[in-house]
């Protein structure tokens, strides 16, 4: 449990699920594949991280950039409740990051960033290293700043 150590020493706290119903899992395992749904930024107790609103606007590109770290938080939450241990994580395949934006605002990659940081600082290049998307929306759900899915490998375990 090299990973959940690791965020620990950090003093991170994954956070349990959302209490909300939905007609989706937050995570779908299939043979070494992992889908993981969107994601929003969580508090330590697993309610909805603000602050709220429009990066580039009511929000500055560093609070957009932390909503994407706890967003990360959010996924290894989901992930090792689904895994049961973080390091089955063989490769981080692909991310999808959503920003929402104020009109003009640009910086989408380096609010992003904040998700991808985390994610390379807990595995390393080798493990870590992603493909990803950056982009920016009209409006996300419940007004949230940033939505990551992303897709991992995992080990046959």
């Amino acid at each position: 449990m090299r990973i959940e150590q690791r965020l620990a020493e950090m003093g991170l706290v994954l956070p349990p699920p959302v209490s909300v119903q939905l007609p989706f899992p937050w995570v779908r395992a299939r043979d070494k594949r992992v889908f993981i749904s969107g994601h929003g930024p969580q508090l330590p107790d697993g309610s909805l991280a603000g602050p709220f609103g429009k990066v580039g606007g009511e929000l500055t590109m560093e609070d957009g950039y932390q909503a994407a770290r706890l967003t990360a938080l959010a996924i290894l939450g989901s992930l090792q409740r689904e895994l049961g241990d973080l390091d089955r994580i063989t490769a981080w395949l692909r991310v999808f990051g959503m920003v929402n934006v104020a009109p003009g605002f640009n910086q989408t990659p380096s609010v992003i960033n904040g998700f991808s940081d985390l994610i390379l600082e807990l595995w390393g290049e080798e493990i870590g290293q992603h493909a990803r998307s950056a982009v920016g929306m009209a409006a996300l759900p419940f007004d949230i700043a940033v939505e990551i899915e992303a897709e991992v490998e995992i080990d046959g375990g």
